[in-house]
């Protein structure tokens, strides 16, 4: 058995297909993942990810701290409610894990992956010697992620005047608390949304009224068909410890001003480009009948070979689709091997479709 969320009961009363990720038992799908994918596109749908982890970071050295151990640049949180992505990155430039950072009243408020959560915390210690830092796990919190071009609108019919006025008032990458809310707009669907933080125990309530509203349960297997389709990176798929930001397509989270400022990896980063980035992160389309898969070997004739991080059929193209780290010199024709005959693909930029519209 493994750990539950707050709304563990709710998802088997609900039908949910049970899985075990990370070592959570999550809900897979409610009946149909195609429907729910299709359902976050065209309307919205609400996912559970109370097993991500919520860490506050306060102290005289919190921003000084952060920006020692985040590739992205803490100091661009300028104002209160401000957000950013960024990667953490070790001495050699590998992705340790990625998260998203929000500037909050008392310091800062980080939510990082699920698998990585005892790992991550310690790193996170380990580092934290010889700064005034706290550093806080929440553990009591559950986080709910409502996606889709009608989200915060159907939200906000939910809430109280006071929380509705935030949701219609928040930008992109920003979050606010309310109370004991936290209400950020930001997600991992390609598609307009938010995530709340809430108390634990506040959670299945809630959840069972977005449900009640219409607004569809959706489970991890649509979440991740989203995320593909977006081009967001899955860690431990897509990016991990053995490879870096650069080859990863996510250079641009990696703030190299100020020059004074020494981030871990940044010397590592530094001499991965001193002796010529090897490798990128691309998108693959699969033209014909058959499905991309993790692992699956990629040759490009002429320069090398790469290998599928992830792959999945898209139900918004109607095509297999995958993330695929390739040789450098790699152009927009690739083959891919199924089942020990090679197909043909196009390689195409690592985003599908965002908010809706399809870009390939």
């Amino acid at each position: 058995m493994g750990q539950r969320t707050p709304l563990y009961d709710l998802h088997l009363a609900l039908g949910a297909k049970m899985v075990d990720f990370g070592g959570w038992d999550m809900p897979l799908h409610y009946g149909s993942q195609v429907e729910e994918h299709h359902q976050v596109r065209k309307d919205c749908g609400v996912f559970d990810v109370s097993h991500m982890t919520v860490i506050d970071v306060g102290g005289r050295d919190a921003m000084p701290w952060l920006q020692h151990v985040l590739a992205n640049n803490i100091a661009r949180l300028d104002g209160l409610g401000r957000a950013l992505y960024s990667p953490m990155l070790n001495e050699q430039g590998g992705v340790v894990d990625d998260l998203i950072a929000y500037r909050t009243d008392a310091g800062y408020r980080l939510v990082t992956n699920a698998a990585s959560r005892d790992r991550v915390l310690a790193w996170l210690k380990v580092r934290s010697a010889g700064f005034d830092v706290g550093i806080e796990e929440q553990a009591q919190l559950a986080i709910l992620a409502v996606q889709g071009p009608h989200a915060r609108e159907r939200v906000a019919e939910l809430v109280s005047a006071a929380r509705a006025t935030l949701i219609r008032e928040l930008h992109s990458f920003e979050g606010f608390a309310d109370g004991d809310w936290f209400i950020a707009r930001t997600g991992y669907t390609g598609e307009d949304g938010l995530e709340i933080i809430l108390p634990g125990h506040q959670a299945p309530a809630f959840f069972n009224d977005l449900v009640g509203a219409g607004i569809a349960p959706s489970g991890l297997g649509a979440r991740d068909t989203l995320r593909l389709e977006a081009g967001m990176n899955l860690y431990g798929q897509d990016i991990d410890e053995r490879h870096t930001p650069l080859t990863s397509n996510l250079g641009w989270s990696v703030a190299w001003e100020p020059v004074e400022r020494e981030f871990m990896g940044r010397t590592g980063l530094l001499a991965e480009i001193e002796h010529g980035v090897q490798d990128k992160l691309v998108g693959l389309v699969l033209e014909e009948r058959g499905v991309l898969r993790a692992h699956q070997v990629v040759r490009v004739a002429g320069i090398g070979e790469g290998e599928i991080t992830s792959g999945s059929f898209s139900p918004t193209l109607s095509k297999s689709i995958a993330l695929a780290r390739v040789p450098m010199a790699t152009g927009d024709r690739a083959e891919v091997e199924i089942r020990g005959k090679w197909y043909p693909v196009r390689v195409v930029k690592p985003t599908f479709v965002r908010h809706g519209k399809i870009l390939i």
